[in-house]
């Protein structure tokens, strides 16, 4: 498991073939809490606990772990591994296994997790002997009623390898047929990127349905809670090319929340094309997504790089009944990561599709700087226009893909495939001022099949500031073309947002590409 998992909180591969048996007795796997008995379960009911726990007081679980799990090392909570046979339905006739986290070291809030079987839900009972451990630092007697820290799903083409993780305050993560963790997604975000403390809502609670023989469908049921809200989420999960996610919210505030992010997706972007500002790594693009897509309400494609700012980025794209929205990885060629490691061209893309009205507000995203690949810089959300209040129900549907291609394509306009930054001016002509060139490639679409003089127009708004030598040729190497244009900014150093296109006899042949442009100061505008 490379560090880099485990720190963001999702999807932690423990290798437990390696380590040895533990020398607690054998048991006999997952069972019941002692002395406890089935009770009656469904959604309807677990939207009734979350609306009721709404109106009482939050309760931090922070300070009750043992201490020698509070202090763990990195490479001891590394040793403890479930052991994959006692998985759950591990000798059942279903699709899908469950496997267990241990609390410890980033884990520290213990988790509940129910089977559900018939509509009867049974608490799953913490025991030691599932786990084995060959760390140094002793553990001792841990407590019979400790918890969990998550689980992780493993399928039956390939029970050696995740399928999805449910692991640390709300997130998870799933994989399509790369079988290649990348983003994160979260059940919500709160405060994300402003200028207070952001809130890390936790999913407290697990149910998780046995699948009947046959199926290829499993459902998953969370109770979420935190200092603002509660709330009850149902996942559908079904498997394929690209994992399909059906998440059902309802939301029950505590307080108002004034900025609350709705199916938030996490991801990293250090190094990329059009960002090499930490570009000290012998790799040449370090990133899990390149770019935000969104199609509007309106049924316009817009597509945002991203980049890796010097100080935080905070955009929003107002929108009505968004149509779809996603972090993507659209770049594929592993000669551009050269990573074989943890392949960052086969990262998964995320797209959200929203179910229902969801009404005005708008697409969010934040981008933090960040020095190496470990940390998550990125996030983007729904941010619905109208503060969340205490004492009312919010439902929210949506489906996530999980996959190498959207699912919602731009099919009829070229798409961006790749964005390019640096020097402006002219190759041998003697620069006088400062300007900033930007290269902008598109295919697919019309635009291979146009005649080579035909008229494509460049289309560009900028916020600030002068454009020059604008140009629009064919790119015979992508079947496609290549927008250019030199930024004059002004003396100010605010970012400037960009707009662009390509368009053929008034029609637009390309998705919308954007881009904020933060110049440098004047005295640090060197014209070489």
């Amino acid at each position: 498991m490379d560090r880099r998992t485990l720190i963001k909180g999702l999807g932690a591969l423990v290798s437990a073939g390696a380590l040895p048996l533990s020398p607690l007795a054998m048991g006999t796997g997952l069972q019941p809490v002692s002395g406890s008995s089935p009770r009656t379960f469904s959604y309807a009911w677990l939207k009734g606990r979350a609306r009721a726990l709404a109106a009482e007081a939050y309760v931090s679980h922070k300070n009750e772990l043992p201490q020698s799990l509070k202090t763990i090392s990195w490479d001891d909570y590394q040793a403890i591994a479930f052991r994959p046979d006692r998985a759950l339905w591990r000798d059942d006739d279903t699709a899908f296994q469950i496997q267990l986290f241990h609390l410890g070291l980033y884990f520290q809030q213990p988790v509940k997790i129910h089977e559900v079987i018939d509509g009867e839900a049974t608490e799953l009972a913490y025991r030691q002997d599932l786990f084995r451990y060959n760390g140094d630092q002793p553990l001792g007697d841990l407590p019979e009623d400790l918890g969990y820290a998550g689980f992780r799903i493993h399928y039956h083409n390939n029970f050696a390898l995740d399928l999805a993780a449910f692991l640390g305050a709300s997130y998870f993560r799933a994989v399509g047929a790369e079988m290649q963790y990348g983003l994160s997604a979260r059940g919500l975000a709160i405060d994300t990127g402003m200028n207070r403390e952001e809130e890390f809502p936790r999913f407290s609670e697990f149910w998780l349905e046995k699948p009947a023989p046959g199926s290829q469908l499993l459902r998953v049921w969370a109770l979420l809670d935190s200092p603002s809200t509660t709330g009850a989420y149902a996942f559908v999960l079904d498997p394929g090319r690209n994992m399909v996610m059906d998440v059902d919210v309802a939301l029950y505030p505590r307080t108002e929340i004034t900025r609350a992010g709705i199916a938030p997706l996490t991801s990293m972007y250090q190094v990329g094309e059009n960002d090499d500002r930490m570009g000290y790594d012998w790799r040449p693009e370090i990133h899990d997504s390149d770019g935000l897509a969104i199609r509007n309400g309106n049924g316009e494609w817009l597509w945002r790089p991203l980049v890796n700012p010097v100080n935080l980025r905070f955009n929003t794209f107002q929108d009505n009944n968004p149509v779809g929205f996603g972090l993507l990885q659209r770049d594929r060629d592993f000669d551009h990561y050269q990573d074989d490691g943890v392949f960052y061209d086969r990262r998964p893309s995320l797209w959200v599709e929203p179910r229902g009205d969801w009404g005005r507000g708008s697409v969010d995203l934040v981008e933090i700087p960040t020095v190496d690949e470990t940390f998550d810089n990125i996030v983007a959300f729904w941010h619905p226009q109208e503060p969340l209040l205490p004492g009312r129900e919010y439902l929210y549907s949506y489906r996530l893909h999980w996959g190498e291609q959207a699912p919602l394509q731009p099919y009829e306009l070229a798409t961006v495939q790749a964005t390019r930054t640096g020097l402006g001016g002219v190759v041998g002509q003697e620069r006088t001022y400062f300007s900033w060139r930007f290269a902008v490639d598109f295919a697919g679409g019309a635009l291979e099949m146009l005649a080579k003089d035909a008229e494509v127009e460049t289309v560009i708004t900028v916020s600030r500031g002068d454009v020059e030598i604008t140009s629009a040729r064919p790119l015979s190497a992508i079947d496609g073309y290549r927008a250019m244009f030199d930024l004059v900014p002004d003396d100010s150093t605010e970012p400037v947002n960009i707009r662009l296109y390509l368009r053929l006899g008034g029609e637009p042949l390309t998705e919308t590409w954007l881009y904020q442009y933060t110049p440098p100061p004047v005295a640090e505008r060197q014209i070489y």
